[in-house]
């Protein structure tokens, strides 16, 4: 089995954080987002994984520290990595093309700007399995049209009228990529676009319109991490996750307290120092942070920065930053220094 990671895009929604982070770099719960990502798709699939093949963009903003945590990323799940790069951002299904060398056998596409629980079994009679979500507002999204023996029809993206509840959220399974590709290839070939780009669907409608069987895997959670309120959410989620499952250790020994108090569930990394300070619930603090004389609860502090007289809740603060002050719902990218 092979996992495809396309993770070329800027992220600027969550601008100002992934100014200076690609946005799968961005650690939630003490993590990177396509740290987890990848980690958890291995779980649900169940089997070893053979290669994992990243697509990232400019070199100059993926570098060689990047590359490397990638190459270590593969290795821990026993695998082989592969890096490839998308010079320009032409869509979902370029992005998939630019791995080309990667792309046969069984495979995992997964973008990497979402986060996921899920526990079930791939459809063996299945060609390929679509990973969904049960959604209270489809028409929101992209949706899978079903027939009446649960196998997907069409996409329907943001329908106006009911077609199923069940939102597309951007993983991917083939029992042979390779058809994938040859359609993709067929997409190119054509110059066939949607808003100047190529997209993921029209290969896999192809697909559909030859027989292929598309069958869907729903997830029991689905997070995103797109935007800046969102991605402190899915961090409140994810740690709670994690305090259920008992198997990470979310608070590391070398933590120093000084008249201070954790109000789990929180992840507090490597050498933080709290000081006067009550921390939590849901709050992630990255490695030789610094925190006195503050309220800190639902938020989302990453590494080697300080926070000074300070009540934060639904804060996002990046790395290297120096605040001080009485705001509460803030976002600060890196190296910025508010007294």
């Amino acid at each position: 089995m092979k996992i495809i990671v396309p993770m070329a895009g800027r992220g600027s929604r969550l601008r100002p954080h992934s100014l200076t982070t690609p946005k799968p770099l961005i650690p939630v719960a003490g993590k990177p987002i396509v740290h987890r990502l990848v980690t958890d798709i291995a779980k649900v699939l169940k089997q070893p994984i053979e290669e994992v093949a990243f697509v990232l963009g400019d070199p100059a903003w993926f570098g060689d520290d990047v590359v490397t945590s990638l190459e270590e990323l593969a290795e821990r799940l026993g695998a082989k990595s592969s890096i490839y790069y998308q010079d320009k951002p032409l869509g979902t299904g370029h992005a998939i093309m630019c791995a080309e060398p990667s792309l046969d056998g069984p495979a995992v596409i997964a973008y990497a700007d979402t986060l996921i629980r899920a526990e079930f079994d791939l459809d063996p009679h299945a060609d390929s399995v679509i990973w969904t979500k049960e959604v209270s507002n489809p028409e929101a999204y992209g949706v899978v049209k079903l027939n009446p023996n649960n196998q997907i029809i069409e996409l329907v993206e943001k329908p106006e009228n009911f077609v199923s509840n069940q939102a597309v959220i951007g993983i991917y399974y083939f029992k042979d990529i390779g058809v994938l590709k040859h359609k993709l290839q067929e997409v190119l070939d054509e110059n066939i676009t949607n808003g100047g780009e190529y997209q993921i669907n029209d290969g896999i409608k192809r697909m559909m319109a030859e027989g292929f069987i598309f069958k869907t895997g729903t997830v029991d959670e689905w997070m995103d991490c797109g935007n800046k309120a969102i991605t402190v959410e899915t961090n409140a989620k994810m740690l709670g996750f994690l305090q259920q499952d008992g198997k990470e250790q979310l608070v590391d020994p070398t933590v120093q307290l000084e008249n201070a108090e954790i109000i789990e569930p929180c992840f507090i990394g490597k050498h933080v120092k709290l000081s006067n300070a009550t921390i939590g619930p849901h709050v992630s603090v990255g490695a030789y942070s610094i925190i006195e004389n503050a309220n800190v609860k639902n938020s989302l502090i990453q590494t080697h920065t300080i926070i000074k007289n300070a009540n934060l809740d639904r804060a996002m603060i990046g790395n290297h930053v120096s605040y001080n002050g009485d705001h509460i719902s803030v976002s600060i990218g890196d190296y910025s220094v508010l007294e």
